[in-house]
């Protein structure tokens, strides 16, 4: 700086110019410049498209860490609390991670008349899990091909992973896509799955969901996580097709996650026997929740006009 000033000055007198004028606006520039390179502030960023960027301010990071599929990175946000993230793509905030975990889990839970074996693939964070045990279920299953996310979860999400310590899950550490191809006599399938793109993408396959179609009870249902149809309807609309080729009922529903791309979320859930949008759901067991409520579980169903159009072209 006092270089760029140096030769401001000897600039200053071949034009002739004011160097009290130019120091007067130079300097308090450079000055705040500087200052801002000292106090850097540091925000995690991910692009929710080519065209969008969501960006949190990081107060502390907690931990990254790279495992044999993915980076895991843990931060700290003044406003969301602990953030999950996989791949720089978020997989949860402490603030609203419920608004995601309870719709994926309790709509097809009590869609199902009485479930009592529950397959999850996915979910290492475990708040899925949190929500499936809820129910009087016998067997909790979870699958995740990444050990080291679980790891990280009962290491800095304690109040999402607590789940896994119930004596009625399972765990097991391979890929879903080979498991639902040699497990069958579930109840409910749920995939909690990460975006189409890396480990998760053959997720988002009608093979695998005739796979999973196999591995229901003659009156199973299943439900996946797919994404915002303001930035992803293409994708919503394959998925339905696909789901919709293989269950005699499919329906959407959706649910606000402030923190996922778009915000406004969908899930696509497929049922062998049991119509969601005939079920009464008013007698049902009362649990603890945060968002979901028995009113909203039929709110949810009667999705938009917009998002009826989508699906019908």
């Amino acid at each position: 700086m006092i270089f760029l000033i140096t030769n401001l000055a000897a600039t200053s007198r071949f034009l002739n110019l004011n160097l009290s004028y130019i120091s007067d606006i130079i300097v308090p520039i450079f000055s705040y410049y500087l200052k801002e390179v000292i106090f850097m502030e540091l925000w995690f960023s991910e692009f929710q498209s080519k065209n969008i960027k969501f960006s949190l301010k990081v107060n502390k990071v907690l931990s990254i860490e790279k495992s044999e599929y993915q980076t895991i990175a843990v931060y700290e946000n003044e406003d969301m609390g602990r953030i999950l993230a996989l791949d720089n793509v978020i997989q949860l905030t402490t603030k609203d991670e419920f608004t995601y975990h309870e719709m994926i889990a309790h709509v097809p839970m009590f869609t199902h008349n009485a479930p009592e074996k529950v397959l999850i693939i996915g979910g290492g964070d475990g708040g899925t899990l949190r929500e499936v045990l809820k129910h009087p279920v016998k067997h909790a299953h979870l699958v995740d091909i990444d050990r080291k996310v679980i790891e990280t979860s009962k290491k800095f999400f304690p109040y999402i992973s607590y789940s896994f310590e119930d004596p009625r899950v399972k765990v097991f550490i391979e890929d879903g896509i080979e498991f639902v191809k040699k497990n069958s006599g579930y109840d409910v399938i749920i995939i909690d799955s990460t975006d189409p793109i890396g480990p998760a993408v053959n997720l988002f396959s009608r093979d695998f969901y005739k796979d999973v179609f196999n591995a229901l009870n003659k009156d199973g249902i299943m439900v996946a996580q797919t994404e915002s149809p303001f930035l992803y309807a293409d994708v919503i609309k394959r998925i339905y097709d696909d789901i919709s080729s293989i269950y005699p009922y499919t329906n959407i529903y959706t649910s606000v996650v402030p923190t996922y791309p778009g915000a406004f979320w969908t899930f696509s859930m497929g049922s062998k026997m049991v119509d969601p949008l005939k079920k009464d759901i008013t007698q049902t067991l009362d649990i603890e929740t945060k968002y979901y409520t028995k009113s909203m579980h039929k709110a949810c169903l009667d999705i938009p006009p917009f998002l009826k159009d989508m699906l019908s072209k």
